[in-house]
């Protein structure tokens, strides 16, 4: 079992900034990766970012690409995302996650990922 807390969400302006932290505990040594999605009211959990265990590979959906950052500490067992130039679309609920899943592997999809978070609400005022 791998337990996730997030934290850092609130409400910022557009154009502002925020920095996610997602704290992994339990058999963290088991995760392969890492990834953040989003999830607006109405609308599907999306992809936000993800993160090899290791730290050697990322990937951005393109809505974020440019302005958010994800990266790890392993000594804290940490992943964050640093959010830039905020747009009142990013407003959703951020769910960190861990792998692996039963999905296809790419870190794309939710089924790739078989521990989530809480979530932490983002709004952003335009």
């Amino acid at each position: 079992q791998v337990q996730l807390v997030e934290s850092g969400g609130g409400l910022v302006q557009a154009g502002g900034s925020l920095r996610l932290s997602c704290a992994a505990s339990g058999r963290t040594f088991s995760s392969s990766r890492m990834g953040w999605f989003r999830q607006a009211p109405g609308k599907e959990r999306e992809f936000v970012a993800a993160i090899t265990w290791s730290g050697s590979s990322t990937s951005y959906a393109d809505s974020v690409k440019g302005r958010f950052t994800i990266s790890r500490d392993g000594a804290k067992n940490t992943v964050y995302l640093q959010m830039n130039s905020l747009k009142p679309e990013d407003t959703a609920v951020y769910y960190c996650a861990a792998g692996p899943g039963s999905g296809p592997g790419s870190g794309w999809v939710t089924a790739d990922y078989a521990y989530w978070g809480q979530g932490t609400q983002v709004t952003v005022s335009s």
